[in-house]
């Protein structure tokens, strides 16, 4: 993009996009995966509204290295959220400040069930922890006052639904934008999504709802949407599979898979992620035998030799 262009460059921030009366198409924070070239190639599909991955709110503030390592964008990269877990209110407040000249806001990762995140108390931690939660909400707000920057929570819910709206309200009061539920409880991997809590939070708040969970196709998006209410919905594995899922594909097209090759490239990837994002782009276009050889490839060189080869790319 010339400077030109950069400077004529249009994004919607967040809160327009929930004033278009349609549902929000948002990609989901992904450690290791939602980096800035997966970003980049799920906008060029339809994607509204992208999150980096989980970012450690403390480490991020002490350390250039930490920032220089976590956190990467470009002209092109929005409107952006940066996700942050924090276990004091004053680290997400001083990650905030740090970020907003170049993002459109930040969300506060509530729902990250991991061992290691609750131990260190973040994620699903601070569902236990409302009054601390509120405070985050707030420091980060009054530290960021402008308008078109929007502070985000994203949770799972409870055992009893009630503690969640409740949680959920007072997030609201304190400034919350907007508010993603994990329609799961922080002990819940692969039960059904309860998408009746979702509808329940929807009703009982006034800032917008993000439903997230199994938003696996673009024919998701509509039930999920018409089940809970909700004012967009939020796709992790789903975008992994098929990055193009939001603009209609079924399955990824042969011209995303072109998209991923041409941005991870030229922005240097890792050689993990890059072949990482193929594998679960290809997991429906491989045969049993090719899936084999294709997830054992070693470097970039035999992943491209291999795609010449099967797909002309």
């Amino acid at each position: 993009m010339s400077d030109a262009q950069k400077e004529s460059f249009h994004w919607s921030q967040p809160m327009e996009l929930f004033d278009t009366g349609k549902p929000v198409k948002v990609c989901a924070p992904m450690v290791r995966y939602s980096k800035l070239p997966f970003r980049l190639l799920v906008r060029k599909y339809d994607c509204d509204l992208a999150y980096t991955p989980m970012i450690i709110s403390d480490s991020f503030v002490k350390s250039l290295k930490a920032r220089d390592s976590d956190f990467t964008t470009c002209a092109e990269d929005r409107p952006l959220i940066v996700q942050f877990a924090a276990g004091c209110a004053n680290d997400f407040a001083d990650a905030a400040e740090i970020v907003a000249p170049y993002s459109d806001g930040v969300d506060l990762n509530c729902g990250c069930p991991q061992r290691w995140a609750m131990a260190e108390g973040y994620g699903a931690c601070l569902l236990g922890k409302p009054e601390l939660l509120s405070d985050m909400v707030r420091q980060a707000r009054d530290r960021v006052p402008s308008p078109d920057f929007t502070v985000s929570v994203k949770i799972r819910i409870h055992n009893n639904i009630r503690q969640t709206v409740e949680l959920c309200q007072r997030a609201e009061k304190c400034g919350a934008s907007w508010i993603t539920v994990h329609g799961r409880t922080k002990d819940q991997r692969a039960q059904p999504v309860n998408y009746d809590a979702i509808r329940i939070i929807k009703d009982s708040v006034s800032v917008p709802v993000v439903a997230n969970g199994d938003v696996k196709s673009s024919s998701d998006v509509t039930t999920i949407v018409e089940k809970t209410g909700a004012d967009g919905v939020m796709s992790a594995r789903g975008m992994l599979a098929n990055p193009a899922m939001y603009a209609g594909f079924d399955e990824t097209p042969v011209q995303c898979i072109k998209d991923w090759l041409d941005l991870s490239l030229s922005l240097g990837t890792p050689y993990q992620c890059f072949h990482h994002h193929l594998i679960y782009m290809m997991d429906r276009l491989l045969s049993r035998a090719e899936r084999r050889v294709f997830n054992s490839l070693a470097s970039t060189s035999a992943v491209l030799a291999f795609l010449r080869e099967h797909y002309c790319l």
